[in-house]
């Protein structure tokens, strides 16, 4: 009885040390990028950032994401620009930047879909009111780095925020929109080793 004990417990052992072994931090990489797409009553717009941070706990293996066991994502509101200052000022003005300076992201959970897409349920706080929603995502998993491509549908009411206008409201911003994202994770564990690295040249 002894034996079939010790037999089991190596088991359950051995399993749990291959799952956390499988798991690793990832931080996000400078190739995300982020876009808030919308319309007004002259043209659409878009407004585009390279500048989130963030960090995920992922369980990959054979190039296939196994677990999504969280995900945080960081995004200064000012880094998000458009073609034109005048309309990023009145951008800010409706996220109150001065404010609330972030834009933010946490999952919740992940269901899989398939190998290469999952469904996160995740809280985006957005000019100081948070709200979850669903998010499909495509999946990609390279040596070292995973990347999430995904988009939401949301509205300026969402957030208790006023679509934005200018030029003495001639201009005015229409109340959907689109949040478009390309996260590019990479294995904390292997930037840190590669910057000591370099560190110790």
């Amino acid at each position: 009885m002894k034996t079939i004990q010790s037999i089991l417990l190596t088991v359950i052992f051995t399993a749990v040390t291959l799952q956390l072994n499988a798991q690793k931090n990832y931080t996000l990489d400078t190739n995300s990028t982020f876009e808030v797409a919308g319309t007004s009553t002259v043209h659409d717009w878009v407004m585009k950032s390279t500048e989130g941070s963030g960090i995920a706990n992922l369980t990959v293996k054979d190039s296939k994401i196994g677990s999504i066991n969280s995900l945080s994502i960081s995004l200064l509101a000012e880094s998000l620009k458009s073609y034109k200052t005048s309309m990023d000022n009145v951008a800010y003005e409706a996220l109150d930047t001065q404010t609330y300076k972030y834009i933010e992201y946490v999952l919740k959970s992940a269901e899989r879909i398939n190998d290469t897409t999952w469904n996160l349920n995740g809280v985006y706080t957005i000019a100081g009111v948070s709200k979850e929603y669903q998010t499909q995502v495509k999946t990609t998993v390279t040596k070292g780095t995973v990347t999430l491509q995904g988009s939401n549908q949301i509205t300026f009411g969402d957030f208790e925020m006023t679509p934005p206008k200018a030029a003495l409201g001639v201009v005015k911003a229409g109340k959907d929109l689109t949040l478009i994202f390309n996260l590019v994770l990479s294995d904390a564990d292997s930037n840190s080793k590669i910057q000591k690295s370099l560190s110790n040249l």
